[in-house]
């Protein structure tokens, strides 16, 4: 067995690790550029941890999914105060949009230099200036993601900048930075964590590390989810929950994901609505139809035993079997109140456009199974 594993180079994990920040930053230099969520990061109180470090910061604020133009204002500001480093604290996007940053930093150029799809796709040569990513929800994982995620409007598609060079230098991840989460967003990155635990540990390019990081974080999700969702100052679930989103954004990074992702994120392009929340609805209805296609293969007897394992790992008993853990998912997609796709427009009148960018999505390659393009219509016509 063959594969790789790469992370950032180092994490800093549990509650009240954000003091560490000044002397982590400090060491790559005395100019920062922070890049910061609209209103979920706690700005003042950086601040007031990289003054005495002898660090000045540069704010740029995030307050929508990064756009290549985006990131090329931030890179113009980051460039202008002679940044020795990017911090970025906030959600996925804004944690997105610090690693473009960075990266574009050490190598020149635009972000459609470098980006898939719809730019020149260059790839990236020399390694990110210095970044430390802050999450400040629990699901994303883009702390331990070597790609940043762009919304291109115009096209309206997500595309990736991506490369192994884009790793954070550090991942600082402080749970207590979750308690003032609202339960809709407790609720949405937090089935993103689970989507991505359940799709690396499922997939074709699943290896023994990612498995027990999976298996792992699964648990996390299972014992802690509802109760952040429902008491959300309760500590101990609060650092499950960051502790499983790390997790699963290293799975994802080094194993693959699913059809999950590989619909989720065309709609995303497609229509304003939240990742996780895409990943929640649509999740129920992917197993089921995983595990329909599996069984009708002479070779699916390994990927459903997985199957077995997560429903094993959700309900907490040996005896579940893969039809369990998706009755347990949609139970849980029910209980954490997650909008139908219509509720963002989603209807059939796109499956032709969907289908054929869902067709050319990555994350869909690794999908345990090739579903038909009938296979996913039933999919999102479920989650509709």
């Amino acid at each position: 067995m063959n594969f790789e594993f790469a992370t950032a180079t180092r994490t800093l994990f549990g509650p009240g690790q954000l003091a560490e920040l000044g002397r982590l930053a400090a060491a790559f230099g005395p100019r920062a550029l922070l890049v910061t969520g609209a209103s979920s990061t706690p700005v003042e109180r950086i601040l007031s941890i990289l003054q005495p470090a002898g660090v000045q910061a540069a704010l740029y604020p995030v307050a929508t999914e990064p756009t290549p133009a985006l990131v090329a204002q931030g890179l113009e500001l980051a460039r202008t105060a002679h940044s020795d480093l990017v911090i970025a604290c906030g959600g996925g996007s804004v944690l997105d949009a610090g690693k473009a940053i960075a990266a574009l930093l050490a190598n020149g150029g635009t972000p459609l230099d470098y980006l898939e799809i719809v730019g020149l796709g260059r790839k990236l040569t020399q390694p990110s200036r210095p970044c430390l990513a802050i999450p400040t929800t629990a699901g994303t994982g883009a702390e331990a993601t070597r790609n940043a995620v762009l919304r291109v409007p115009e096209r309206r598609i997500k595309v990736s900048l991506r490369s192994a060079l884009m790793l954070p230098t550090a991942a600082l991840i402080d749970p207590e930075l979750t308690h003032g989460l609202p339960p809709a967003l407790t609720a949405s990155s937090g089935m993103d964590a689970l989507t991505q635990l359940i799709e690396p540990l499922v997939c074709r390019r699943a290896n023994p590390l990612t498995d027990a990081i999976c298996r792992q974080g699964i648990g996390l999700v299972a014992r802690s989810l509802r109760r952040a969702y429902h008491q959300g100052d309760d500590g101990a679930a609060r650092s499950d929950m960051a502790l499983a989103g790390w997790l699963g954004g290293m799975a994802l990074a080094n194993a693959g994901l699913g059809a999950v992702h590989g619909l989720a994120g065309p709609l995303g392009g497609m229509f304003p609505a939240p990742h996780g929340a895409l990943c929640a609805a649509l999740l129920p209805a992917v197993m089921a139809a995983n595990l329909e296609a599996l069984r009708q293969t002479p070779d699916g007897e390994a990927a459903c035993a997985r199957y077995d394992q997560v429903a094993q790992l959700l309900t907490g008993s040996a005896a579940a079997r893969a039809d369990d853990g998706v009755g347990w998912v949609a139970d849980l997609v029910a209980e954490l109140k997650i909008p139908p796709l219509r509720s963002y427009g989603v209807d059939a009148g796109c499956f032709p456009e969907l289908l054929e960018k869902a067709a050319t999505a990555s994350s869909m390659k690794a999908n345990p199974i090739e579903l038909s393009p009938e296979a996913l219509r039933v999919i999102v016509t479920a989650a509709i």
